[in-house]
């Protein structure tokens, strides 16, 4: 049965669906929003949310197609018509680990703060910790972000208040566990009667559903693991590389190509037909009593994350687009409240950017500044070199 919320956003999209001519206007965004909806005689088309040639080359649906409706799906109206695969999303990349003075974190603000700021894609990397699955950064003892089932349900929280937002979260299965391994957390927080299953297995880009199709279906989250899931046991949690490409991952590389990097031997004809991730979090090498351990690049992150210049998202944004004929599919970026992440996704998916960012950190000195202070620091450093040697 639908609930009031999608009872009101329904009556936006039903006028297109009958052909009727029909002015709609939306206040709010909460379950609660009033509606006014009238009709007239003649009629008049509500266009393709996306035709295959559209998803194949990257070109977006045009706003002024549109019925004038003025509920946004994932802050903007147009993306209401798109399909999922037709939108450029910005992830946040390793999204639990947040701050505190450890060299591992890789974001200034945590997930519901990155939620409301705009970010659409949630990736992180998990360990089993006491037979408890956990968000860990290569070791629960470097950085224990918690238990993925608590994250979750803040994450669930915030999807049922925000009822016409998607969001897509990529697990990363550190240890390779068997993914019944997944089940509890994912069914304990909610996030699985949430999560969208495809009607065909390795569903190509151009036969994603739209935002407003998932909405009314109530499934608006879509989630991926990396490795060992089998969606014949648990059909919502999909098989990322079924249906996704990356590029080169803990970068080094200010050139960032836009090659593909998992899954190895990825035929570009393939590949051509998946959604596809550009990893664009710039880590810089140091030195630790002779081994050489990977952190984020904090002093560049401006640049990293600009929009325009060598090594920008921006850049990233517009060769991977030249090289694919369409732009990412998902931008996964560190400290995204650092540079102008947004505007790039803006600009890639062709709307307005008028969006304030971001939230406030609860401290202003970079993650990099405050592991200068030695007290904090050497534990971090002890952990790293119990890791490496």
């Amino acid at each position: 049965m639908l609930n009031s919320c999608k009872l009101l956003f329904a009556a936006c999209l039903v006028p297109a669906v009958l052909g009727q001519t029909a002015v709609t206007e939306i206040t709010g965004s909460s379950p609660t929003a009033e509606i006014a909806l009238s009709s007239a005689t003649g009629t008049w088309t509500n266009p393709p949310a996306q035709t295959p040639s559209e998803a194949a080359s990257g070109t977006r649906t045009s706003s002024a197609q549109q019925p004038a409706q003025t509920q946004p799906c994932n802050l903007h109206v147009e993306f209401c018509a798109r399909r999922y695969s037709n939108i450029t999303y910005v992830g946040a990349h390793n999204s639990p680990f947040v701050g505190g003075g450890n060299m591992a974190a890789n974001q200034n603000l945590d997930v519901k703060a990155q939620l409301n700021d705009g970010i659409r894609m949630l990736q992180g990397q998990t360990h089993r910790m006491n037979q408890t699955i956990h968000y860990c950064h290569t070791s629960c003892d470097l950085f224990d972000g918690g238990p993925v089932e608590d994250y979750l349900r803040t994450v669930v929280g915030w999807l049922r208040d925000n009822p016409f937002e998607v969001v897509t979260i990529l697990i990363g299965n550190g240890d390779s566990l068997s993914v019944g391994n997944y089940k509890e957390p994912l069914e304990k927080s909610g996030l699985a009667e949430l999560a969208y299953v495809p009607q065909e297995r390795n569903i190509k880009v151009d036969q994603w559903p739209t935002l407003s199709e998932m909405i009314l279906m109530g499934k608006r989250a879509v989630v991926f693991m990396d490795y060992k899931a089998d969606e014949g046991t648990i059909p919502y949690i999909l098989d990322e590389f079924k249906y996704m490409w990356e590029t080169p991952f803990s970068p080094t590389d200010e050139n960032f190509p836009c090659t593909i990097d998992r899954p190895p031997d990825q035929p570009k004809n393939d590949a051509q037909g998946k959604l596809y991730m550009a990893n664009h979090n710039l880590n810089t090498e140091i030195s630790l009593i002779g081994h050489k351990v990977l952190v984020p690049d904090t002093d560049s992150l401006n640049q990293t994350n600009g929009v325009s210049g060598f090594g920008s998202l921006g850049l990233m944004a517009n060769n991977c687009r030249a090289d694919w004929d369409r732009y990412p599919n998902f931008l996964l970026v560190d400290f995204y409240d650092v540079g102008s992440v947004f505007e790039v996704a803006a600009r890639a998916n062709d709307v307005e950017y008028n969006r304030p960012c971001c939230g406030k950190r609860k401290s202003t000195a970079s993650p990099l500044v405050k592991a200068t202070d030695s007290l904090l620091l050497l534990p971090t450093l002890a952990i790293l070199l119990s890791i490496v040697l």
